[in-house]
């Protein structure tokens, strides 16, 4: 993961994603880079558009957001009504309990 990190920075300050460059910021986090991890992902990285991929990846993260802002799913508010049916049932055997000691 901290290499797509590197990348990421590295595109964010339009500098270029290059090898010597993913080593350097990998070396600068106390880390020993491996040479196969920055080797592959530069060369996946040179057929990949970052901004229109970084774009996509934000339309898709955006969508269940709304959808948790707004209304909940079904499963979430179930579970939610489920804990409070659980918290009334304790509490009305705690009540019993201190009936009989």
């Amino acid at each position: 993961m901290e290499y797509v990190y590197a990348a990421l920075l590295l595109h964010k300050l339009k500098q270029g994603i290059t090898e010597d460059n993913i080593k350097n910021i990998i070396k600068a986090t106390g880390i020993v880079p491996d040479d196969i991890k920055v080797k592959s992902l530069v060369v996946a990285l040179n057929e990949v558009n970052i901004d229109d991929a970084l774009k996509s990846a934000a339309s898709i993260s955006a969508a269940p957001v709304s959808t948790a802002a707004g209304n909940p799913p079904a499963a979430a508010t179930q579970k939610t009504e489920e804990k409070v049916e659980e918290k009334k049932e304790e509490e009305a055997l705690e009540g019993l309990s201190s009936l009989f000691g």
